[in-house]
């Protein structure tokens, strides 16, 4: 458990410490149950250069999503993006998010979701799936840290292995 621990930090440093270019491509997607909401709360920090990349061959515009000027057309791209890219399922069956926001923090843009309605007296299980910007680098990681009450589970998600799942 030592070592995975290790590598995580490994994995987190450089993700706050590199600024205009990066060799590794990760993101870090955070879910948490929110009791007071009765909602899983996901938080995903993609760096920015990365998802215009992909915006740019898979949708064919150029985004800027750093750019004061970003145009509502750029943002529902965004939403569309990850809808497609990350699923939350809750006992087997895919629950859709909602967008709530996003923040540019230096190369990084944070991103806000929201699974709304979460019953958790009737949740098995909860399990992520995230293939953001595999579709574009094959070595991308996406780092997912699961926290429901008092469990917690990480993992290390790569194209040949996208999911992870929380048994309660």
């Amino acid at each position: 458990m030592k070592i995975f621990k290790k590598s995580i930090i490994l994995l987190l440093v450089p993700l706050f410490a590199f600024s205009a270019t990066h060799k590794f491509y990760v993101s870090v997607t955070n879910v948490v149950y929110s009791k007071k909401d009765d909602a899983l709360q996901i938080t995903s920090r993609i760096f920015i250069d990365d998802i215009e990349a992909v915006f740019n061959e898979r949708y064919d515009i150029e985004y800027k999503l750093a750019d004061e000027k970003e145009v509502d057309e750029s943002l529902a791209y965004l939403q569309k993006y990850l809808r497609t890219k990350l699923e939350v399922s809750v006992n087997g069956q895919v629950r859709p998010h909602q967008y709530i926001g996003k923040k540019i923090d230096n190369d990084v843009v944070i991103v806000f979701l929201e699974v709304p309605e979460i019953d958790l007296s009737n949740t098995k299980t909860i399990e992520v799936s995230n293939k953001i910007l595999m579709d574009l680098f094959d070595e991308q990681q996406n780092i997912v840290h699961l926290k429901i009450n008092d469990l917690k589970k990480s993992y290390v998600l790569t194209k040949e292995n996208a999911k992870g799942v929380l048994n309660l």
